[in-house]
């Protein structure tokens, strides 16, 4: 058995202040986010949701340095995000896996695109394959491997380059409902055992109060903030216990209520994806309202 072990960084608290990024020009200019604030806390799991196209992936963009505000300022430990770093490492909802490079290949990418394939490099990908269930299949291509595997491989090529903050983009979004689940599991295990910085976008409420720490709630475009809830859960968290918890369903509840608001905002411009969600609160207010009357004659 390894004698490696998840390690945690140090640093990564990220502070976004009054934050405006507009696209466009005069009468053509499109504001997505406006005078956004909020700080991810270092060693903490924070979790962002909001309505569909609100603007979440925007914002990723900005934290990670891939694009620029219109106004307001991004920090890392107190210095001005620029552009991109090897202090921030983003996964994104499509597979960035190469597929000609193996299991293994593609988690060794990091350190050998650095010129940093050394004994120690190649034992911590090792540990890795073990720690993300993948040693069995080190030697696999992608199109070989299933949704969670590839995933997987993905988090342990994001780990092994032991960034301070871990950004990820709805990273299980394309996964049948057991193969979601399951990742959630995985991925609030290692957490757990690291407690590196994490900033994690989702549209999905069960797995936003699942894994965070802190849970930030979104409105409608021009993006804001709306709520910050703590999601104060004991760790570690098993999904066989945690909807169990009262204090998980009050958060829920109301993390739920506040985006259904927002919903209503986008539905009343005509969004698609918003009447797709308050169609569904209203299902699921119905299912609700059911639960445990008898059957119907």
């Amino acid at each position: 058995m390894s004698n490696h072990k998840l390690q945690a960084a140090s640093l990564g608290e990220i502070r976004v202040e009054n934050v405006t990024k507009s696209y466009g020009a005069g009468p053509f200019a499109k504001t997505v986010v406006k005078d956004c604030s909020f700080t991810i806390e270092r060693n903490k799991l924070t979790v962002m949701i909001g309505p569909s196209g609100c603007g979440k992936s925007t914002l990723i963009r900005l934290l990670a340095g891939f694009e620029k505000p219109t106004s307001g300022t991004i920090t890392i430990d107190g210095k001005p995000i620029t552009g991109p770093g090897k202090d921030r490492l983003v996964v994104f909802q499509e597979s960035a896996l190469f597929p000609w490079m193996t299991t293994y290949e593609n988690i060794m990418y990091g350190p050998r695109a650095r010129g940093e394939d050394t004994p120690e490099s190649r034992k911590q990908a090792e540990f890795l394959l073990e720690k993300v269930g993948l040693k069995a299949f080190r030697k696999k291509y992608p199109p070989q491997l299933s949704g969670g595997m590839q995933r997987r491989a993905e988090l342990a090529r994001a780990m092994i380059n032991n960034p301070d903050v871990m950004i990820l983009d709805e990273p299980f979004r394309g996964l049948d409902a057991m193969s979601k689940e399951l990742m959630w599991e995985y991925y609030a295990g290692l957490f757990e055992e690291s407690h590196r910085t994490n900033f994690f976008v989702t549209t999905d409420i069960d797995e936003a109060i699942f894994l965070a720490d802190r849970l930030i709630v979104m409105t409608n475009t021009p993006t804001r903030v709306r709520a910050t809830i703590e999601v104060d859960i004991p760790r570690p968290r098993r999904l066989a216990k945690t909807f169990d918890n009262d204090h998980a369903n009050q958060v829920k509840m109301q993390a739920l209520s506040l985006l259904h608001e927002e919903a209503m905002k986008s539905f009343s411009g005509g969004s698609r994806a918003a009447a797709d969600f308050v169609e569904a609160y209203s299902k699921r207010g119905s299912d609700d309202a059911n639960a445990g009357k008898p059957p119907s004659p």
